[in-house]
């Protein structure tokens, strides 16, 4: 298989697994939500169920992103990496949402031992912050600026 065949299979995977991975980290927080503005025992307990499930779930997806945008790094070559300041933006917002979604593990962890202290108003604006992330991301990764 050529160079370039690989290459567009790598992408293709890499969009694929994103827009998975988003999907879960897009509908994780609004859980959250729920669950912080619940009083109800029998809702607290299914939402753990959901929460923990949907994480575990994800979590491989933001590994497969994350392995195939580094296959198509290595296929570019660090010559081409060094010229591109976009590029290095990216990874950095990445990296922002990699950790978000490592917080989300402590987040889980917190409401299944009924630690949360955070208001409902609170996990809203959590739940806006990869949307921006992935403006940011998408814009970069298009335009290339």
């Amino acid at each position: 298989m050529n160079e370039f065949l690989v290459f567009q299979w790598f992408k293709a995977l890499h969009l694929i697994f994103m827009v998975a991975w988003f999907a879960g980290i897009f509908y994780l927080p609004r859980l959250f939500v729920y669950h912080a503005e619940s009083t109800e025992p029998k809702v607290h307990a299914q939402l753990k169920i959901m929460e923990r499930r949907l994480l575990y779930f994800v979590t491989p997806f933001m590994v497969l992103t994350i392995i195939f945008g580094f296959g198509m790094l290595y296929i570019y070559g660090l010559d081409w990496l060094r010229m591109t300041s976009w590029m290095h933006i990216k990874l950095l917002l990445v990296l922002i949402l990699v950790i978000y979604h490592i917080y989300c593990f402590i987040l889980v962890k917190d409401f299944r031992n009924e630690k949360i202290n955070r208001s409902g108003r609170w996990f809203r604006w959590f739940n806006e912050m990869p949307v921006f992330l992935l403006f940011a991301i998408i814009i970069l990764a298009v335009l290339k600026p």
